[in-house]
């Protein structure tokens, strides 16, 4: 792999002139198809070429998810990794991937889920986040996969038969920050977290891209892209793809999309989580490459794809691109303006605004370097 690739203040400021990247604005209040439910970060099942797999006339999605608490921010306390699926009629439920106590973290976070080769074998990735059974919630985080089997007969599903979670890769605290923090500060938690499989379709190579900081720097804002490859069946810690060193400090959920013989990297992140002095949104974000060895090169110039539109800056998050180009998120907290922010300081207040629920798709139009929000 080549040296890294720097996202920098100069790209970011073309922002400002880039025009038609904003989404339509989401109505407040939306129902929920998942009773009593909160979802939020998403991953389709795809087989190990990013194709979106169907089963019974339906795609089929993992969400992170929580029971409606009084706080909607409590949830990711209590997330666990749970299956869904969308067809004609809309969303379905199908309850929780793992058995109760099965993963080793305290609770289920972000990862990515391949069909293997034999259509029949599930390669579920997540983030274990904390230690299960540990006294005070840590935000610890780790990187594991676990096999199992996925069966739908008809349009109803079966998960069974996981493997022990195996521990992919580990923070070595030098390109990684080691992500163990028992307080939350303002600016965010570190990250070691959201593991991504790619393969590549040049060579077969296998790799597993995460949401990291850098272990070298000692820049509060030091979000980075991590990797890791897979080298004779073990995976093998590789240097980061991207760093945003005083420019961002989460990038996160990535994705690699490969399109008309280009790799397109995207990731999430949110307006508050730029360094002081840049203005940007919240967003879905991409560089592209002719090689995974790089140069990565910020798409339309800016790396910015889609944005929350300015009158609803904090509307939705977690924009995640299938392999045929469709884009989902979440409904975050739509219909609140910047100046009126300040309202979500009250749990009250959020959990009246807070969705908790699949946004409506949208699809991308990819024309080399540059990616829109297709008309």
């Amino acid at each position: 792999m080549n040296a890294r690739t720097e996202w920098t203040r100069d790209a970011l400021a073309g922002i400002a002139t880039q025009h038609r990247a904003a989404l339509p604005l989401l109505p407040q209040g939306a129902a929920s198809p998942f009773a009593g439910m909160d979802l939020w970060d998403m991953w389709p099942i795809a087989d190990r070429d990013g194709r979106t797999v169907r089963r019974g006339g339906r795609s089929w999605w993992f969400f992170l998810a929580a029971p409606r608490l009084d706080d909607p921010e409590g949830r990711h306390d209590i997330a666990r990794i749970r299956l869904t699926s969308h067809g004609e009629d809309g969303w379905r439920d199908h309850g929780e991937a793992f058995p109760d106590g099965f993963t080793p973290g305290s609770r289920e976070w972000s990862g990515s889920a391949i069909l293997e080769d034999d259509t029949g074998t599930l390669a579920q990735y997540f983030t274990a986040a904390g230690r299960r059974g540990e006294a005070v919630t840590s935000y610890e985080q780790r990187l594991f996969v676990s096999r199992g089997r996925f069966v739908v007969d008809g349009d109803v599903p079966r998960l069974h038969a996981w493997s022990t979670p195996e521990e992919i890769v580990a923070a070595d605290g030098a390109r990684y920050t080691v992500a163990d923090e028992t307080v939350a500060p303002p600016h965010g938690i570190q990250g070691f977290r959201d593991p991504g499989y790619f393969r590549d379709p040049a060579d077969g190579a296998e790799y597993v891209l995460f949401t990291a900081n850098a272990g070298w720097s000692d820049a509060r804002v030091n979000g980075v892209i991590g990797m890791a490859e897979r080298d004779q069946g073990a995976w093998r810690l590789g240097a980061p793809l991207v760093a945003a060193i005083d420019v961002n400090s989460e990038l996160e959920r990535p994705h690699i999309l490969f399109r008309d013989g280009r790799y397109y990297l995207f990731w999430s992140t949110q307006g508050r989580r730029f360094a002081e002095g840049i203005v940007a949104p919240t967003g879905l974000y991409a560089m592209v490459a002719e090689t995974m060895a790089g140069p990565w090169r910020p798409v339309n110039g800016t790396g910015l794809v889609a944005a929350n539109p300015p009158e609803a800056p904090t509307q939705a998050y977690c924009w995640w691109v299938t392999g045929e180009g469709e884009v989902l998120s979440f409904v975050d907290y739509p219909g609140i303006s910047a100046a009126a922010a300040g309202s979500l300081a009250d749990p009250t207040e959020r959990r009246r605004i807070f969705g908790g629920v699949p946004a409506p798709f949208f699809r991308l139009a990819f024309d080399g370097e540059r990616v829109t929000i297709a008309p």
